[in-house]
């Protein structure tokens, strides 16, 4: 399969008391399918996966891959500190029916690029699905060097893809210019650089926007596919406002709370996460009004 287009980082469904809510995460999966997304993701950043327990992280994996039903790749974040962890998760992952793991860097102790590469080296040995490293260095304080992308996608044919969300284009541009566009994937992992992304030789992204605006999203990708660059720019664009409120607060809160404010359900960032004032909840409707009223509902 490759590896390409609008992959939906779906936001784990919560009843109000923080627990896993089944129904919901099956309602989102095929709503993301019906706005014609190529794939869903979950246990992202988005999908929390930084507080769920291991149990759950299996549980949303399962539910995620029934609901599916083949129709579009299921991505798993099975990414933990650990290299045992992570491949202890990745072929719970595999056996569960996942098809493309989402491998995000160790965090919170300082690595090397040589760790970092034997780490990855470890898992694409230990698995045999296609991985996506992510590299999210904000959050993790650990970034993939081009050169350690580069390597890894020669020495590791099951190594398919990455995930920048550090924001730098030129980062995205690098990991593009070392590896081969015909066996490997450079994902955009900011909402924002997905049709500049595409421009330059990668495949798509990776977008938590979508659980906002799923149709806008794919639009993105679709238009560029057709060469309409004026639509793909107008998408690309109409974004941003959205985006502007992720000023308020943890994107991923944020994000959950417009999806909710819009009439899909689902519910709260888990504690201590996802406090949201009231001035965000006015910025965030007068924004859904303003410029998104057909996605009030």
């Amino acid at each position: 399969m490759e590896i390409k287009g609008i992959i939906a980082a779906m936001a784990t469904a919560m009843y109000e008391d923080g627990s896993i809510n089944e129904s919901e995460i099956r309602n989102q999966v095929n709503r993301h399918i019906r706005a014609g997304v190529d794939g869903i993701f979950c246990l992202g950043t988005n999908g929390e996966f930084y507080i769920l327990s291991t149990e759950e992280k299996k549980q949303v994996m399962r539910i995620c891959v029934d609901e599916a039903r083949g129709r579009v790749p299921v991505y798993a974040g099975t990414g933990c500190v650990g290299t045992q962890d992570t491949i202890d998760l990745s072929l719970a992952a595999q056996e569960i029916g996942v098809d493309v793991l989402s491998v995000i860097t160790p965090y919170f102790a300082a690595l090397n690029q040589e760790e970092l590469y034997r780490h990855y080296a470890d898992i694409a040995a230990a698995v045999t699905l296609p991985i996506v490293m992510y590299n999210i260095p904000m959050r993790t304080g650990c970034a993939i060097e081009p050169e350690t992308v580069s390597r890894l996608a020669k020495d590791f044919s099951n190594i398919r893809g990455v995930k920048d969300s550090s924001g730098k284009f030129e980062n995205i541009l690098a990991y593009i210019h070392g590896t081969d566009p015909e066996h490997f994937s450079v994902l955009s992992g900011n909402d924002a650089l997905i049709l500049k992304t595409l421009q330059n030789g990668g495949k798509g992204g990776i977008t938590a926007v979508a659980n906002i605006l799923p149709e806008m999203m794919v639009s993105i990708y679709q238009n560029w596919k057709k060469g309409d660059m004026a639509a793909a720019e107008a998408a690309q664009q109409g974004i941003q406002p959205i985006r502007d409120c992720f000023k308020y607060g943890n994107p991923n809160s944020i994000v959950k709370r417009a999806a909710n404010l819009i009439g899909q359900p689902l519910g709260p960032c888990r504690k201590p996460f996802g406090m949201v004032s009231e001035e965000t909840d006015r910025a965030i409707l007068d924004t859904i009004d303003r410029y998104y009223a057909a996605y009030k509902r």
